[in-house]
């Protein structure tokens, strides 16, 4: 099976994705990532104004099958947090890259974005 990559995405090896939107990141799990947990039944995200350090874990994402920790690509402040995804955690499942997004952080370094996986080299992890 072949998983959608976007290519305007960087990516952790533990399959969150991010993405620079407006001088924040947005990040989420990947399409792979989702596929792997099954049904997606709750999200535990952080609140507003936390600051994390990028590669701790920043919530918890439960499945039918499993329970995941959530690792954040880049050190910085949460600035917004999905609240849809409390109500319709399957929209991580439907929309994982689109409406399943996670949060968005004012990063303290964007350019360590760059530090992170490439699509092509995520492509190459999940083959």
């Amino acid at each position: 099976m072949s998983f959608e990559v976007p290519d305007d995405c960087r990516y952790l090896d533990s399959h969150e994705w991010a993405r620079r939107e407006n001088g924040t990141v947005r990040v989420g799990i990947s399409e792979f990532a989702q596929d792997e947990l099954g049904d997606v039944v709750f999200v535990e995200l952080p609140a507003e104004g936390d600051s994390l350090t990028r590669g701790e874990a920043f919530g918890v994402v439960e499945s039918i099958k499993a329970v995941s920790d959530l690792y954040v690509p880049v050190s910085g402040v949460v600035t917004a947090t999905n609240e849809d995804l409390v109500t319709a955690p399957e929209l991580v499942n439907e929309a994982p890259y689109g409406d399943g997004w996670m949060l968005e952080i004012d990063p303290d370094d964007p350019s360590t974005l760059e530090e992170l996986l490439s699509p092509d080299s995520y492509r190459e992890q999940i083959e």
